[in-house]
């Protein structure tokens, strides 16, 4: 066998590999479609908030006059989710670079 005949070869075996590789690839991350995609429609819900802020001012004041202390436990859950959401990110940003 000649190099050529050697480099076509190696050439369709690293072919093979990465196609091999790609399908494990797609395989592992369709388990985190939902996940992300729920992400993604939270991130829009933000997203509208922060531009819309008087409905989330108009929704929070509603709240609390109706059940003051509901209103109490939900802020705090919302501080703690909050918190965390922002320990996520820095840890994030320390994986990345």
């Amino acid at each position: 066998m000649n190099r050529l005949d050697a480099l076509r070869s190696r050439r369709n075996r690293l072919v093979l590999a990465a196609a091999a590789q790609r399908d494990a690839v797609a395989r592992d991350f369709r388990a985190l479609e939902r996940p992300l995609a729920l992400a993604d429609r939270g991130l829009a819900v933000v997203r509208y908030l922060r531009a819309h802020r008087g409905f989330a001012l108009a929704g929070v004041a509603i709240v609390v006059a109706l059940r003051p202390r509901r209103a109490l436990g939900l802020a705090a859950r919302a501080f703690a989710a909050w918190r965390t959401y922002r320990l996520a990110v820095a840890g994030a940003r320390r994986l990345v670079g």
